[in-house]
């Protein structure tokens, strides 16, 4: 088993507390780069864990204007940093980011690894913030897509995979065709057609 997955996989086990914070999350995974902290903040929207979209999208921004000035997002701001999770979702979280740590020591190599370095960053904090910018909107399932693009793209940067890094993209852009999608369902047949796609 990979190190990084075993680790949380542990720490989920460990977790105690009824009501879990952000920063335990943070500091159950350890010190990381850009890339890991994606991941963290991306994770809860891919599951998706009820509510934390659009607080965690704006961690999202935060990352992203860090990586704009070329900084590491290393910690949080204090409000976001207190997001609470119920503990059952927490764990959820921290074996979800284990299993992909662990599916992407297998899968994963450098390749096309210029995709993935320092010098071709400058349009990864535009796309960050689009995506986040997505995950805060109120979009009927509209997290996911989004999300699983950052999980895609921080798996790339923590592992220098520059075929990551265009799944990223792609998957980006199919996070972009769908609330456009869902509004020309609504335009064409009215919003009872979506009602009728998407119940509840």
């Amino acid at each position: 088993m990979n190190l990084m997955s075993w680790r949380l996989r542990r720490a989920a086990a460990r977790l105690r507390h009824d009501k879990v914070e952000l920063r335990e999350l943070i500091q159950a995974h350890g010190p990381g780069g850009q890339g890991a902290m994606m991941m963290l903040l991306a994770a809860p929207c891919v599951l998706p864990v009820p509510g934390v979209g659009s607080v965690l999208g704006w961690g999202l921004v935060a990352l992203a204007w860090a990586m704009w000035g070329g900084q590491n997002l290393d910690k949080l701001p204090d409000r976001l940093a207190k997001v609470t999770l119920p503990r059952a979702w927490a764990q959820r979280v921290l074996r979800f980011l284990a299993t992909v740590y662990g599916a992407a020591s297998r899968l994963s190599r450098h390749r096309m690894s210029a995709l993935a370095g320092w010098g071709t960053r400058s349009w990864m904090p535009l796309l960050v913030a689009w995506m986040a910018f997505l995950i805060i909107l109120p979009i009927p399932f509209g997290n996911v897509l989004p999300a699983s693009a950052l999980m895609l793209l921080g798996v790339g940067l923590v592992f220098f995979d520059g075929l990551l890094v265009l799944a990223a993209v792609a998957a980006a852009g199919l996070a972009t065709l769908f609330p456009v999608a869902l509004g020309v369902v609504t335009v064409v047949w009215g919003p009872q057609a979506l009602a009728f796609l998407m119940p509840g």
